[in-house]
């Protein structure tokens, strides 16, 4: 199965956290596929950003605001009367989350609390599909991936943050929305990738600024194995979850949209892959001093989604890491990011 083009044609979503990384592809997706999206979030989070660069206001009613806002939140979504929403919006970043705990626990479990209580009291909902990670997982070192029957938790404040919104979720689904006839499903990706990322303390991103300026890349944990994937493939499987979702409750729960098991790699092969993408005397180098906890392996069983969805990621690591160092390059030369990340999501959907 894929991505149902004519499902999309003049439906009205309501998309959070659309000016970030992944909510900046979704946004051009969403537009490419002439859905009537209307966004709601904070300011794109980085400077640079995938959202100033491409222009992407106008590519839907763009509208600042901040998920922990309650009411603010449910008078954009009742002025949108939205079908489908996408929650997206979040605090993403581990080492961020030992620093501002308290925040990250508002944004990511209160803003989720949030959406879900507008979500209950405007009338033209039906669909909500709320983006978490593969972190929610509780870790305790499984060397097979984690499935979606597997308990919630995280020793981080981010990964805790996340399952505790998986919780949440599971409550508001079956405390009010099952009843008032709102599906909402829950989508788990792995360490997603792409061009347009521009965070600090992720992986490609951190390697594309050390590359373009001649600099070493600093790796804090070479052997730190996690499940990669290109931004288009977890996307897609939103997108194809919120489809079947419209017209089968029976698929309201959580799933997992990760990578096929051979693309989870350690950090320092990504690296080297990555290395071999740019050429140009790109290196790393191995971080000193003492970091943060963070989990030695992660992986995901996505069975699953690719026995009731019929999703199955259609890019290997060694493409998505071509795709990313391509869009990267075009940034760096000035290029037409437009072009090239419309023709990113071509080629995707046309695989």
């Amino acid at each position: 199965m894929r991505v149902d083009l004519e499902f999309w044609r003049g439906r009205r979503v309501f998309l959070t956290g659309h000016t970030g990384f992944k909510g900046s592809w979704l946004t051009l997706m969403l537009k490419m596929l002439r859905a009537r999206t209307t966004g709601y979030s904070l300011p794109a989070p980085t400077d640079p950003s995938m959202f100033e660069l491409l222009g992407l206001a106008s590519a839907l009613d763009h509208h600042i605001g901040d998920i922990r806002d309650l009411a603010a939140m449910e008078t954009a979504m009742r002025e949108a009367q939205p079908e489908i929403v996408f929650h997206l919006a979040a605090q993403p970043l581990v080492r961020a989350s030992y620093a501002e705990p308290v925040d990250t626990f508002a944004t990511n479990l209160m803003g989720t609390v949030n959406l879900l209580d507008a979500c209950r009291r405007v009338p033209s909902v039906r669909t909500v599909v709320i983006v978490t990670t593969d972190k929610c997982y509780e870790n305790t070192g499984l060397t097979r991936g984690y499935a979606e029957s597997d308990p919630m938790g995280g020793q981080d404040p981010y990964s805790s943050s996340k399952g505790c919104a998986e919780l949440a979720v599971s409550s508001y689904r079956d405390s009010f929305l099952r009843a008032a006839g709102i599906g909402v499903a829950s989508a788990r990706a792995g360490n997603v990738i792409g061009g347009g990322d521009f965070a600090i303390d992720r992986l490609v991103p951190d390697a594309m600024r050390a590359f373009c300026a001649g600099n070493p890349l600093e790796i804090r944990n070479p052997a730190a194995i996690r499940p990669w994937q290109h931004v288009l493939d977890p996307l897609a499987g939103y997108l194809m979850l919120a489809e079947r979702l419209h017209g089968d409750p029976g698929f309201a729960a959580g799933w997992n949209f990760g990578p096929a098991v051979a693309d989870a790699a350690p950090v320092e092969a990504v690296v080297d892959s990555l290395i071999e993408c740019w050429g140009e005397d790109a290196r790393w180098v191995r971080s000193p001093g003492t970091h943060p906890h963070e989990a030695a392996t992660l992986m995901l069983d996505c069975s699953k989604a690719g026995e009731r969805l019929g999703w199955h990621p259609r890019l290997s690591l060694d493409e998505a890491l071509k795709l990313s160092a391509d869009w990267y390059r075009c940034w760096h030369e000035q290029g037409d990011l437009i072009a090239i990340s419309k023709d990113q999501i071509n080629q995707y959907l046309s695989l």
